[in-house]
């Protein structure tokens, strides 16, 4: 009887350690943590410790500061950035072509191309 409490009382012991060490988090914030818990596992395993480092107080980070609000904020500004980059290439292709030159034009519309697809990408990314 006493060997069922003691094994019971060191069950919930371990449960609460194991549930202290995985925060609760929104579902956006814990996919973050979990990115990042994966990226601290592949760098401890290729024996990285200042990425450890850096990636270690990126999910202190989250854990204390992560929020919806924040990573959608912090979202809207990659996409905002990335519109500025593609309405520059749009320029650049504008001006090759008022040039005329054909490997200019093909190297701009490229560049386009890639700066556009990327903004998709930004653009379709779950937070």
């Amino acid at each position: 009887m006493k060997f069922t409490h003691l094994l019971t009382a060191i069950t919930l012991l371990c449960s609460a350690a194991v549930a202290s060490a995985q925060p609760k988090l929104d579902a956006p914030c814990q996919a973050k943590y979990d990115s990042i818990s994966r990226d601290i596992d592949a760098a401890t395993a290729a024996g990285n410790k200042q990425q450890l480092r850096g990636l270690e107080r990126a999910r202190k980070e989250v854990v204390s500061n992560c929020s919806e609000a924040k990573l959608q904020a912090e979202r809207q500004g990659k996409v905002n950035g990335q519109e500025k980059k593609v309405a520059e290439r749009q320029r650049d292709l504008a001006k090759a072509q008022q040039e005329g030159k054909a490997d200019k034009i093909a190297s701009r519309q490229k560049k386009l191309d890639e700066e556009q697809a990327e903004l998709q990408r930004l653009k379709d990314a779950p937070l």
